[in-house]
Order: structure tokens, then C-alpha cells, then sequence
């Protein structure tokens, strides 16, 4: 929640005791992708990125950076000032992999950035192969989707990044790590996940005996991991050992994680989609 020793957002006065409380700022990320950190510094631990479109609410602001949550899941941490725009409604989000934003209707126009699967867009209106953006653009109207629109299977949505690199407290193609791939994964289904291993492990499906059977879509989790069964026996996961996204054998997986002292699976739980 958006609390410091000293300061805290305006809602939880009476909740929690700061010097100082703040309203919430409503803004939008402007960029392409925005590191959220734990201290306002570059070099700072990266907690999770905020996508294209995404709302924020900014209780502070100084020195180029911003305090500030992430409406999508709660997160809290510091974004630099110059990545944040006002507020646009969204009515589709990216389903492609990345989609390119072009200034003008025209594949050879240089794009002005790369979109990544789950950011949020404003669309205008539709001219075949492009859809305008109402915030100013276009993309291929191939590569967005209604936010009512959903994906029918997540685990589908996560092998598109097969092979994408590791990267902790990354979303995208460009990096993504174990929790984010199965959030943003779900997302796309329509089912809305916490950003974290231990809060999805709480949060998500029901758990099932670990001796199978297993199914394609069943979520496996150790401390601090998650991985989706593309089968009865593949794992999908984004992990530290391979640095990328892979398939492989379960039986491996749970080898070489207890092998490497990260311990035993703490549930296998599945989704009732």
C-alpha cells in the first residue's frame, strides 16, 4: 500500500499514522515500459515494469522521479517523472507479442516505439490494416484486442514468450521473470493475478494432489517460483537457471531446484477456467 515513514496516500488516513498525507495524482505510463524501483535511483532494485497505458496514481513527485501505485496491482515504488503522461481511457489492449506504434498509416514510417503484450491503448477508429490511437498513432489492428476480448487459452498466451530472457521484475518479451509470465499470461484470459509467487500461490486455483494426474494450465510453485504445465508432464517456465523462458520435464525442474537448495514443490494448483 502507499505508505513511508513519512507520507502516505490521503485514502488511508485514520488507518495508517504518517507526518503527511497526499491525494492521488491520476496518470498513465507514456512510454513503452516503465521501471517501477524501490528507491528513487536507476541502479535501484527493479520491482516489477508498468506497460504503455497503464494507470498510476503519483503521491509525490521530486527530482524526476515519482512515488507512486500501480493500479493494475497494487504495487508501490518509484517511477521516473518523465515516463508518466495524462490520464487516456483505454478500450483495447496489445495481444501481440510487441506491435509497433508508427507516427503515420504506413509500415515504412520508423516506429516511434515497440508496444508490448498488455499494454493499453485508446483506439479512434479502425482504417484497415491500422487502428488510429486516440492519444495520437497507429498500430496494426491485428495486434490489439478489445479489453472485453480474451485469449481461451493462457498457457497458449505464455508459450509466445518461449525463449524470451530472463529478467527479474520483468513483463515483457524483452525480459520477464516467473511471476510475471503467468500474470500476464492470465491476463489476456481475462482472470487477474497478484504480481507475486507467494500471493498467486494464495490467490489462484485450488490445489491438487501432486501425484497427479497432471493438465495442460495447472500451476506448480516452489518458494518464490511458479511454473504452468503446458501438458501433463512440461513445465513452462521463466527461470534463473536457463536465464529465459524453456519447456521442460517437471521431474527435471524438481530435480535440479532441490539440487540447487531451492526446496521441494509447495503446491501444484489448478484453474478453474
Amino acid at each position: 500500500m502507499p505508505f513511508r515513514a513519512d507520507l502516505a496516500a490521503e485514502s488511508l488516513r485514520g488507518q495508517a499514522s504518517a507526518p503527511r498525507y497526499a491525494a492521488a495524482a491520476p496518470k498513465r505510463i507514456a512510454v513503452a515500459i516503465a521501471g517501477l524501483h524501490r528507491a528513487p535511483a536507476i541502479d535501484a532494485a527493479l520491482e516489477t515494469q508498468a506497460l504503455f497505458g497503464e494507470a498510476v496514481d503519483v503521491y509525490e513527485e521530486r527530482d524526476g522521479w515519482c512515488w507512486a501505485q500501480l493500479t493494475r496491482d497494487g504495487y508501490v515504488g518509484y517511477l521516473k517523472s518523465a515516463a508518466l503522461g495524462a490520464p487516456l481511457a483505454a478500450t483495447h489492449r496489445v495481444s501481440a507479442l510487441r506491435a509497433h506504434l508508427y507516427p503515420s498509416a504506413t509500415i515504412k514510417s520508423p516506429p516511434v516505439m515497440a508496444l508490448s503484450m498488455g499494454a493499453l491503448v485508446g483506439v479512434q477508429d479502425f482504417a484497415p490494416p491500422f487502428a488510429r490511437l486516440s492519444g495520437g498513432g497507429f498500430v496494426i489492428a491485428g495486434h490489439v484486442a478489445a479489453l472485453d476480448a480474451h485469449a481461451d487459452d493462457f498457457v497458449a498466451v505464455a508459450q509466445k514468450f518461449l525463449h524470451a530472457p530472463y529478467l527479474w521484475g520483468g513483463r515483457t518479451s524483452e525480459g520477464i521473470d516467473c511471476s510475471g509470465l503467468v500474470q500476464g499470461a492470465l491476463a489476456a484470459a481475462g482472470v487477474a493475478a497478484p504480481r507475486d509467487t507467494d500471493m498467486q500461490e494464495k490467490a489462484l486455483g485450488a490445489m491438487i494432489d501432486p501425484a497427479g494426474p497432471l493438465k495442460r494450465g495447472d500451476l506448480v510453485f516452489w518458494k518464490g517460483h511458479i511454473g504452468a504445465m503446458l501438458d501433463g508432464a512440461t513445465l513452462l517456465h521463466a527461470n534463473g537457471h536457463h536465464m529465459m523462458v524453456v519447456a521442460e520435464p517437471l521431474a527435471e525442474a524438481v530435480r535440479r531446484t532441490k539440487e540447487k537448495g531451492g526446496g521441494e514443490v509447495t503446491s501444484i494448483r489448478r484453474l478453474n477456467l
